[in-house]
């Protein structure tokens, strides 16, 4: 079944057409990713689902009565709203419900028996439709969803206008999944989010009842999240079944295909010209039957479809290194370091080597201390204790995660020219390799996106005599290809690199070793990315016994005797809460345990099903 379809969709503002052919649907319980380079319309395509956008044309079908939420934008709430409020406010429909069951309990509970049929009737529609859409697990739901995206007591509590943008994206992105709408539109889920909510996230979605569109730049979360890959590109759509890893490939062989077709074609036309060509030689003999064949094959010529070149090459990020003299073999040596901020310990006693040539990849949760550990190196911050050490020859260049530049009023090629010391021409031929052209360069930098500022960082970085490269978060802002052409460039650069990131599939690019910075401590593998998940999942200590449980005796659907007292009643209900109660306390002591997380909150369920079965005994007697 189709839940939404678009067919030949046009969209423009002003004169500038940013979608001219957009042709895809997506079917009930689709797991789809939208990707694209900025600027493509992927977010415009968001805004057209969700009714925030008019078509210039083209169809847009949505299956009727369908429930759309979209990440894409943080909703104004009032100004006293806390988190807690703002979550609860998914559940609005189902708070009116239950309003209306209480006010009927109280009608019903002073009205003569006689009169009680009909509110009976309404108060029995109600209570199955507050059970249908989950009236019952509101509070399990909020558990499941505030344990994975690390939402606790005290955000709860915080009041929404303070947050960041990046909290309050967090924030929407839980209240959203807890909408559980029959389509969920998701602009970048993924940022803002450290790797154990990412991959917590991962889990959620794949067990997720309904339709899913995600826009993301993070390819891992693609690969792990979705079956087909629509791609916008110069104002059309193309539609690959598959997750991002297939895209890849059977986007190479549709591009060679299509290219051999051109090839094909070209021939073919080419060889058609050149007969028309020699029949009107031959027709100067007085020959009419060579002239009319001449003028055949170029109307044949005239009405063939031409095929574009495929461009099959696209534009690199010119990472020209100006010196890559060996370093000695020992780059860094950390011993003993310890860092402390406001009585919040980061790390103690952690030590770290970095070796010629290694690509090490440095990971942690948000906030453990990863960014602060580059700095060190930097001499930007002083550690509490320890010793830094850089070995003979090493020559650094470095890549802040916040990244600002001198002056910011200089346009990009000032900013070049003054930095390089060069001409205006060679400027722009080097700001050309790093996608600046034409009048981009003329641009202020303070007026660039993230994504370009990170390429004048890089273009700037990489015209110094450099051998070792410490990057924080370089993919940051950058899309798809630009990761991409970032990681050709570093996998030719003949230095060592410290970096650190989130980006999964970066890391399993570049990096043959990973440091992990976790509980204070640092630990070392030698390999990528899933070679670390890998070593993890072998190393992983059941540390959470399952809860045992009660066997509690089964609810029967009949009407209640006097056997049933009300006091046995209680005691059942107060060994469920006392489980419930239990149960949430487990998963707070472990909730990165994604797979003990999941049985427990699958437990509370069973619990609290059981507990609406012993409440509706208790009101009949």
């Amino acid at each position: 079944m189709i839940d939404i379809g678009l067919k030949n969709i046009k969209k423009s503002y002003g004169a500038f057409e940013i979608l001219s052919d957009v042709t895809f649907d997506i079917k009930t319980n689709e797991k789809t990713g939208l990707i694209g380079r900025n600027g493509t319309g992927k977010t415009t395509i968001f805004k057209i689902i969700s009714g925030r956008e008019e078509i210039n044309g083209g169809i847009l079908s949505i299956r009727k009565n369908m429930r759309i939420s979209c990440l894409d934008q943080i909703p104004v709430y009032p100004a006293y709203y806390t988190v807690d409020d703002v979550l609860n406010s998914a559940f609005d429909e189902l708070f009116s419900i239950k309003k209306e069951m209480t006010g009927l309990e109280k009608e019903m509970a002073v009205t003569e028996d006689a009169d009680i049929t009909a509110l009976l009737e309404k108060y029995g529609k109600l209570q199955a439709g507050f059970e249908n859409k989950g009236g019952y697990e509101i509070e399990s739901k909020k558990g499941r969803i505030c344990t994975g995206l690390k939402i606790n007591e005290d955000f709860l509590n915080r009041d929404f206008s303070v947050l960041s943008g990046g909290e309050k994206t967090i924030v929407n992105l839980a209240k959203i999944l807890l909408e559980n709408p029959e389509v969920l539109l998701l602009d970048e889920p993924s940022n803002h989010l450290d790797m154990n909510s990412i991959e917590w996230l991962e889990g959620y979605l794949a067990e997720y009842k309904g339709s899913v569109v995600i826009i993301s730049h993070d390819r891992y979360f693609l690969d792990r999240t979705v079956s087909k890959i629509i791609e916008l590109e110069d104002g059309a759509s193309d539609v690959f079944h598959g997750n991002y890893s297939y895209y890849k490939v059977e986007k190479e062989r549709r591009l060679l295909a299509e290219f051999e077709a051109y090839k094909d074609q070209q021939r073919k036309v080419n060889a058609m010209k050149e007969a028309a060509k020699r029949y009107r030689i031959w027709a100067r003999g007085d020959h009419d039957k060579f002239f009319k064949k001449a003028k055949e094959l170029e109307k044949r010529i005239e009405k063939i479809e031409m095929l574009d070149r495929p461009k099959l090459e696209r534009k690199q990020i010119g990472l020209g290194f100006s010196g890559q003299n060996r370093s000695g073999n020992n780059v860094i040596v950390c011993e003993n370091l310890s860092k402390s901020f406001d009585n919040v310990r980061l790390f103690e006693n952690i030590e770290l080597n970095v070796f010629y040539k290694e690509k090490l990849a440095v990971i942690g949760r948000n906030g453990c201390g990863k960014s602060t550990l580059l700095k060190m190196i930097m001499k930007e911050i002083s550690p509490d204790s320890g010793h830094i050490e850089l070995g003979s020859s090493v020559k650094v260049s470095y890549l802040d995660q916040n990244i600002s530049f001198d002056d910011p009023e200089m346009t990009v090629l000032e900013t070049y020219r003054d930095f390089c010391k060069v001409y205006e021409g060679e400027a722009r031929n080097a700001l050309s390799n790093f996608l600046f052209y034409k009048d981009e360069v003329f641009k202020k930098v303070n007026e660039l996106s993230g994504g370009e500022k990170t390429r004048l960082k890089l273009a700037l970085l990489m015209q110094t005599d450099t051998n070792l490269l410490i990057l924080d978060e370089p993919t940051n802002h950058l899309d798809i290809d630009s990761k991409e052409m970032l990681e050709e460039a570093l996998n030719s650069f003949k230095g060592t690199i410290l970096f650190v990131s989130h980006d999964r599939y970066f890391i399993n690019q570049i990096s043959n070793r990973i440091a992990e910075l976790k509980e204070n401590e640092m630990k070392s593998y030698e390999g990528d990315y899933d070679y670390y998940k890998e070593c993890v999942s072998k190393q992983a200590v059941k540390i959470i016994e399952p809860v045992k449980e009660k066997k509690l005796k089964p609810v029967v659907k009949k009407e209640v005797t006097n056997k049933f007292s009300i006091d046995k009643i209680e005691s059942d209900l107060g060994e469920i809460e006392a489980e419930i109660s239990m149960t949430y306390k487990i998963i707070e002591s472990d909730p990165d345990n994604y797979e003990k997380v999941s049985e427990h909150f699958q437990r509370i369920k069973e619990l609290e099903s059981k507990r609406e079965g012993v409440y509706s005994l208790l009101e009949k007697i």
